[in-house]
């Protein structure tokens, strides 16, 4: 009697010990994960605070670096940045058979588990450009510059290409002034590509309505009506893109 009680007494000790330490081992888990969950977040709040438009109201994410070509004021990660995972939202693409990610200006490569900021290969198409871009202007031929990589709109493609830097921009360039710079915001979760269609569609309507075409030289207007013709083909196209459900700033 007194050996069967001993061996109960033991096997319950036994039981009880197993059970703490299952336990153990999930909170570990547990707070694990919420560990990796709090890194995701904060890299994400990293990269939306330094691509806000509060150009230097905020103080940048620990590691960006300011990006002042062109007067372009805005805060990046630097090349070989890396983050556990991608932001939301962001545009996948492959160029020669390798992937790349496309986010706020920002491109990413796969890294073993991670994924790091690299330059975009030249010649690579993206639908939509960054949220905050530079209109730069060159012999009456825009550019678009944002986290020093360059686009040129290629109407075959009804897309935005990745170019060389221009011979001489740095000195010869003309910067546009305050409106050629928007941020276009879904309201409704569109996805990457309803967002280059709509793009797209209010670029041709603003075009159609205003004679203006900003992807030609000197828009394709008298260099007189250059600066009036620009604000009405913006206007037009906030309102094209207000009525799809964007949000236009």
């Amino acid at each position: 009697m007194n050996v069967s009680r001993k061996w109960t007494a033991s096997a319950l000790l036994l039981t009880a010990a197993t059970l703490f330490l299952s336990f153990t081992a999930g909170v570990v888990s547990a707070d694990s994960r919420q560990d990796r969950r709090q890194d995701q977040r904060q890299e994400q709040r990293q990269e939306q605070r330094g691509n806000s438009g509060n150009r230097h109201n905020a103080p940048p994410p620990r590691g960006y670096v300011l990006d002042h070509r062109f007067s372009h004021d805005r805060y990046y990660p630097p090349r070989g940045f890396a983050v556990r995972q991608l932001p939301g939202g962001y545009y996948s693409t492959r160029y020669r058979g390798a992937p790349y990610f496309f986010h706020g200006g920002i491109w990413y490569r796969p890294y073993g588990p991670r994924y790091v900021v690299v330059r975009p290969p030249i010649g690579i198409f993206v639908p939509i450009l960054p949220p905050f871009y530079t209109t730069i202007w060159l012999h009456g031929s825009p550019y678009y510059y944002a986290d020093d990589t360059y686009y040129q709109w290629r109407a075959e493609e009804r897309a935005y290409v990745v170019t060389e830097p221009p011979a001489d921009a740095e000195s010869t360039a003309e910067t546009s002034a305050g409106g050629d710079e928007i941020f276009v915001y879904p309201k409704h979760g569109q996805s990457s590509e309803q967002q280059a269609t709509d793009r797209y569609e209010c670029h041709s309507w603003a075009v159609q309505q205003t004679g203006f075409d900003p992807t030609q030289p000197l828009g394709g207007v008298d260099e007189s009506q250059v600066t009036p013709k620009r604000a009405d083909y913006q206007r037009a196209e906030a309102a094209c893109l207000d009525a799809r459900g964007y949000s236009v700033k």
